[in-house]
């Protein structure tokens, strides 16, 4: 079955893919837990159960869409819960006791229709492609046929080297001019072991080569190192975004700290399908403003 995880007020929305109907389901549970920005599952699950049968005494058609998918409860355990398909999540949203809701319906009607959002489906779509056995892991190359597959349609230059200088927060990135040295350098860079790998993710972080989709791209492309050199890959789901992205910027001159975060998240899942569509998700949740 395939899943999805998208982020609202940094809460997971997850959702499972229906074959026969051609389309998302949505945990209800999560979609109140968003809204709500509750951290307590139970509750958000309860006050879930107490939205249902208020709507459901007034008449509303939002119970009668319902269906049934089971879902990773807090307890590691598969449980039967409601969900909600597309349009069941806009009627509960319109519905929504308070006015809370309507930041959530602005994201989720729009969230996918971005750049960001077409991207994302690019990413589940690379899975299936059968690119990525194509690719030669480390290269140069590789990152920018990555790049091109995830943007291409989107951005004029997917795929292609910068040869505009940028900066993030006050860091300037490596200069585009010493590009035709410094990317060869790093393509040089050795790949045999965990410390190893991490250094050439770092090194190409900091070189930044795209205008934009750099982290989305170097993700998946320091997950094909991992799978290739040690049989291992990332379950990004385990790293915490804001411990994530302060290593990143402290990798500039010490990377111990994302050493020790990519190691402690690693699984020898590596040719498991759900592990790379989960990744893509935490991967795009880690761009979020």
């Amino acid at each position: 079955m395939k899943t999805s995880i998208r982020f609202f007020n940094d809460r997971e929305v997850r959702a499972v893919w229906d074959e026969d109907q051609n389309k998302w389901w949505f945990s209800a549970t999560d979609i109140v837990q968003a809204i709500n920005n509750e951290p307590d599952y139970v509750k958000a699950g309860n006050y879930w159960r107490w939205i249902k049968k208020k709507l459901k005494n007034e008449g509303n058609e939002v119970v009668s869409v319902t269906h049934d998918f089971k879902f990773m409860a807090p307890d590691g355990k598969k449980h039967a819960a409601d969900a909600l398909d597309d349009a069941g999540v806009q009627m509960l949203a319109k519905h929504y006791p308070n006015n809370r809701a309507n930041d959530f319906l602005d994201w989720f009607t729009y969230s996918d229709n971005t750049i960001d959002g077409q991207s994302r489906k690019k990413a589940y779509a690379l899975y299936e492609s059968g690119l990525l056995k194509s690719l030669e892991p480390g290269s140069v190359k590789c990152l920018q046929q990555i790049h091109a597959y995830l943007f291409g349609g989107l951005y004029d230059f997917a795929g292609q080297i910068r040869s505009k200088n940028i900066s993030k927060g006050g860091f300037s990135f490596a200069n585009a001019l010493h590009f035709p040295v410094v990317l060869p350098s790093i393509e040089k860079m050795p790949e045999n072991t965990l410390d190893e790998i991490v250094d050439k993710y770092v090194e190409m972080n900091v070189a930044h080569p795209f205008m934009e989709g750099n982290g989305r791209s170097t993700r998946i492309w320091l997950d094909l190192m991992l799978k290739r050199s040690l049989k291992k890959c990332v379950d990004w789901s385990k790293i915490n975004k804001n411990d994530y992205l302060t290593a990143m910027e402290r990798s500039v001159v010490d990377a111990t700290r994302i050493k020790e975060l990519i190691n402690s998240a690693l699984t020898d899942k590596i040719d498991d399908r759900e592990m790379f569509m989960k990744g893509i998700d935490y991967s795009y949740y880690y761009e979020e403003n």
